[in-house]
């Protein structure tokens, strides 16, 4: 199936209330217009180079999600570029991206990355420490919390990744006293279905659009 079939494919059977991100790293830039030129505009990226490079060259109405672990020296790289950073791992992490906005004259969307998965190699905030810091969201005006993100236990259990979905939805619905903060990135390739049926507003897919990737 060509990149353009599975944009077009995915956007059928996906609700109109949840957001498709096209997982580009690794991807040539032909590769993203392929996907752009089949009316594709959300892509996300994980490197903050490969981010910034494709981002001056590629259409300007491309919406760019930095989707990657984010180091706190690399910030200045994504910000002027990101319209949403899902991976918020650290409140340390917060205070550079509100820095970063600060200084560039705008205010960043963020979403909390939450530890949801079984592994101890998957980053994030536990349940508890996210609300605690919703809390005092204030103290950071140039970020605005649109919500969480959560990767799942990579496993053929369909029960335990239902399981790990709703606790990240449920973390979502704790943090709902916040204005805008109602989006739930959750759900990639190998599980996107599941997450929409547990409330996902943004699935991250890269594998299923443009194949397995060859670089690392």
């Amino acid at each position: 199936m060509s990149i353009a079939s599975a944009v077009q494919q995915l956007k059928k059977e996906l609700p109109s209330t949840v957001k498709l991100v096209a997982v580009s790293k690794f991807k040539p830039v032909e590769a993203i217009l392929e996907a752009y030129d089949a009316g594709q505009r959300a892509f996300g990226e994980n490197r903050p180079q490969e981010l910034a490079a494709k981002a001056a060259v590629l259409p300007a109405d491309i919406e760019w999600h930095f989707i990657g672990h984010l180091q706190t020296n690399k910030v200045k790289m994504v910000v002027p570029w990101a319209s949403l950073i899902h991976s918020v791992d650290s409140e340390k992490l917060l205070a550079e991206i509100d820095k970063a906005a600060r200084a560039a004259g705008k205010v960043t969307d963020c979403l909390l990355e939450i530890h949801i998965a079984r592994e101890t190699t998957k980053q994030g905030f536990t349940p508890e420490e996210a609300l605690a810091l919703a809390g005092r969201i204030g103290d950071y005006p140039n970020v605005r919390l649109r919500g969480v993100m959560g990767m799942a236990t990579f496993t053929d259990d369909t029960e335990e990744v239902r399981r790990e979905f709703r606790a990240l939805k449920e973390v979502s619905r704790q943090l709902a006293f916040l204005p805008d903060c109602d989006q739930v990135s959750m759900g990639m390739s190998e599980d996107w279905p599941v997450a929409v049926e547990e409330g996902t507003t943004i699935v991250r897919i890269g594998t299923s659009i443009f194949g397995k990737r060859t670089s690392v």
